[in-house]
């Protein structure tokens, strides 16, 4: 879900998503983007047209996790103490 988060919050590059504050190691990042990839809920796109270089964006599929999110967020921020939203859109 982080990596959906991030997604959602405007972040598309491998190194924009090893640089969040959760610290994903890199190891892990990889596994999960695959992941993601695989079942459709993001995919890779050039970052300039004809380029080499690629960031990820949500599928269709990808941004129907939007609303589930925000609700995650909403019950966090009104049942537990401590919770607070660190990252906002950019």
């Amino acid at each position: 879900m982080l990596v959906i988060r991030d997604l959602m919050l405007g972040r598309t590059r491998f190194k924009e998503f090893s640089e969040s504050p959760e610290g994903i190691p890199t190891n892990i990042l990889t596994e999960r983007l695959e992941r993601l990839l695989h079942h459709g809920i993001i995919e890779k796109v050039p970052v300039t047209p004809g380029g080499k270089r690629f960031g990820y964006e949500l599928t269709e599929k990808g941004e129907s996790l939007r609303s589930i999110l925000i609700a995650m967020k909403k019950w966090g921020l009104k049942w537990e103490k401590g919770t607070y939203v660190g990252l906002e859109p950019s």
